[in-house]
């Protein structure tokens, strides 16, 4: 039987072993405000001291994106709101890295930005036909600053450059062929998908699985992230980056420099 809770703008639940984390803030694409970075670390946190929890699954609600990225609205272009903004983000981005227990992302719409870097540190993507995958920030003079850290590892320098660079959007099939996702399934099946791959590892010896999953994961959070937390201030000073966010505030073209 399900048990739930509410974290801030995050639904948790439990469905047996497994946990169900849901990015709560559908209409505004589930975004990272406040409350989802705060609901998604306590979360986590529920998940990892719960002893009988073995597999964490996370989705957004709705039909429409599963995490659309930073909330841009509030940024201020001082090198120390920078620095405290990539400090918080890129740890909160990182969690489903160093979390002990496996973590699979049931991508049921956009996965921009940070909500694409959220998907890639979890140990699985599966991901709704529908699904649509993008680092868009190069659109902003920006970087996506977890990203830069994983995607050359993931899907190779060319194609990490080519997204980082362009901005480019990948459906769900265009994913999965570079990849970046294991699955592409129906929409409406993606939660009993994602069930059926928690079951399929709840099932397994937990020991050998943990370690699995700490063995792959052992040269990530290192000095890279240290590095990318250090030069990304850096681009907020930048002009290009000023015009990139005022036009997206102003719902126009952006004229970089």
């Amino acid at each position: 039987e399900a048990n739930s809770m509410q974290f801030d703008r995050v639904n948790y639940e439990t469905h047996g072993t497994t946990a169900l984390i849901t990015f709560n803030e559908p209409d505004k694409l589930n975004a990272l405000s406040t409350g989802i970075r705060s609901g998604f670390c306590k979360a986590l946190d529920q998940a990892r001291h719960d002893d009988d929890i073995r597999v964490i699954i996370v989705t957004g609600a709705g039909d429409k994106s599963f995490c659309a990225g930073a909330d841009i609205s509030g940024f201020e272009f001082t090198p120390s709101y920078a620095k405290n903004f990539i400090d918080e983000v890129l740890d909160i981005l990182a969690l489903a890295e160093q979390i002990n227990k496996p973590v699979i992302a049931a991508v049921n719409g956009y996965a921009f930005g940070g909500g694409f870097e959220l998907s890639i540190a979890c140990d699985f993507i599966i991901a709704s036909e529908q699904a649509k995958f993008a680092v868009p920030e190069i659109q902003l003079g920006l970087l996506p600053g977890f990203a830069i850290a994983r995607l050359n590892k993931l899907i190779g320098r060319q194609q990490a450059k080519y997204l980082s660079m362009t901005g480019t959007k990948l459906s769900a099939e265009e994913a999965k062929d570079l990849g970046l996702i294991l699955k592409v399934v129906p929409h409406e099946q993606l939660l009993t998908q994602a069930f059926a791959l928690a079951d399929e590892l709840a099932s397994k010896p937990q020991m050998a699985i943990r370690y699995a999953k700490s063995i792959y994961n052992r040269e990530l959070g290192g000095d890279e992230l240290t590095y990318a937390k250090d030069v990304m201030p850096f681009l907020f000073l930048d002009d290009d980056t000023k015009e990139g966010v005022t036009a997206f505030r102003e719902k126009r073209k952006p004229i970089f420099k």
